[in-house]
């Protein structure tokens, strides 16, 4: 079967057997020794970068072999095709590169990429610049963990405060009522005044049938 146009498949179709039990830094490591071409040497010096921008950025491999680099979040990806070595940042249309290493994916709304060629050397401080920033701007909004925390701890605290609430409003009631009861007294007492006018008004209405005969 002959390779589809922009797909490498001399790294990612060897899944062996050797590669299973391989933790996602030795894959990487193993993606750059079956390149063995100036793809791996690229990849390898741009890992090398990555990792002395952001020593503590996690390795992972993911979607069918791609090589991943994290800190709170993707800084970016390193794939290596048949004319070029993409790095794409996940977020990297928020981020400020003046010396313009971003040259692909332009046109998207979140992620930005550097394709790098044969006998291309991308300015390392810039890149390292630019992986720092990835890296701040992932830790500069909470995790999708953090925010799950967050959301538990303020769903448990809604829980302990509705019961003081509770009993704050039962207080206010139970204050309330003598009020009410004073309120409702006079209308208790008028009562019978009431009925009796209200007696008196039909003994008249009676009588005046009579008032009129005479």
């Amino acid at each position: 079967m002959a390779p589809r146009a922009g797909i490498f498949y001399d790294g990612r179709m060897k899944k062996s057997g050797a590669s299973e039990g391989l933790s996602a830094a030795e894959l990487i490591s193993k993606r750059i020794a079956d390149l063995g071409d100036w793809r791996g040497e690229t990849l390898s010096r741009m890992r090398k970068l990555i990792k002395e921008a952001a020593p503590e950025a996690v390795e992972e491999w993911k979607w069918m072999g791609t090589p991943i680099w994290s800190l709170d979040g993707i800084i970016t990806t390193g794939e290596a095709y048949k004319q070029v070595v993409k790095l794409t940042f996940a977020k990297g249309a928020f981020l400020k590169d003046p010396t313009r290493l971003f040259n692909s994916s332009l046109e998207g709304n979140l992620r930005r990429a550097i394709d790098i060629h044969e006998g291309e050397v991308v300015d390392a401080a810039a890149f390292k610049a630019l992986v720092r920033e990835a890296v701040a701007l992932n830790q500069a909004k909470p995790s999708k963990a953090a925010q799950a925390a967050a959301k538990r701890a303020a769903k448990t605290a809604g829980v302990e405060t509705a019961a003081p609430k509770t009993a704050k409003a039962r207080a206010k009631v139970a204050k309330s009522a003598p009020k009410r009861a004073k309120s409702a007294a006079p209308l208790k007492k008028s009562a019978p005044q009431t009925a009796k006018l209200a007696k008196t008004a039909s003994k008249a209405g009676k009588a005046s049938p009579k008032t009129s005969k005479r």
